[in-house]
């Protein structure tokens, strides 16, 4: 099936059917494997917990974008496995309802890669994000097989993002950068940290206490070794 017949057929499924804004929940498939959902969830928690105090964003796996220019349910509907919108409140949502949302559309889109989805990703999603979603950066990452790529839109086209040494890509929306760790996908800041999800922080407090506990009795030997009583100090 081509492109244009496939957006053709989006739009013959029950035309005459208008749906209240209500019963617009999400419509997507279940994930292709646990990895998947492992992913998704990776990348959401971790971009959640960097923005915390933000209230400004939208963040979502697996949910549907309804976009139909005459407001229906029934045509133009995709799932991007994660995207983020920016520039909008941070709440629940059943779907992401582009005309009940200002006309926005998503910012960042990631499709994580499989055997009967990577086809459609990289052609058909890809030219709708592109010329319809007009989604300024775009990835597709296999967890599997580790292809990774990303895109950023130039003059209205995607144009290939060069990987930095580490082989890491920019993202020009979210202002980090994506890159593979430890066979998936995280987010790392400018400077190359790794974006922790919020247990990696903790453990790292837990780490930088210990050290200091360490550090101290350390001292504390030292001074005694001198004669000198550490709690008198």
């Amino acid at each position: 099936m081509t492109i244009a017949q496939e957006l053709d057929s989006q739009q013959g499924i029950c035309q005459d059917v208008i749906f209240p804004s209500g019963d617009l929940y999400s419509d997507e498939p279940p994930l292709e494997s646990e990895l998947h959902l492992r992913q998704i969830i990776l990348l959401l928690t971790c971009l959640e917990w960097l923005w915390r105090d933000r209230n400004d964003f939208y963040a979502a796996g697996n949910l549907t974008i309804y976009y139909s220019p005459r407001q229906r349910k029934s045509e133009y509907f995709r799932g991007p496995d994660f995207f983020v919108v920016l520039g909008t409140e941070r709440k629940t949502r059943k779907s992401w309802v582009v005309w009940e949302e200002d006309g926005k559309y998503p910012n960042v889109i990631l499709e994580i890669l499989s055997d009967s989805t990577a086809n459609t990703d990289k052609d058909l999603k890809k030219k709708i994000y592109q010329d319809t979603f007009r989604t300024p950066d775009y990835f597709w990452f296999d967890p599997y097989t580790q292809e990774f790529a990303g895109f950023h839109l130039v003059d209205g086209e995607y144009q290939p993002l060069q990987p930095s040494e580490e082989g890491y890509l920019w993202s020009h929306q979210l202002g980090l950068y994506l890159g593979v760790y430890e066979d998936l996908l995280r987010f790392f800041t400018r400077d190359g940290q790794l974006v922790p999800t919020p247990e990696e922080t903790a453990e790292q407090a837990e780490q930088k206490a210990e050290q200091a506990e360490q550090k101290a009795e350390r001292l504390a030997a030292k001074l005694r070794e001198l004669n000198i009583d550490p709690d008198t100090i």
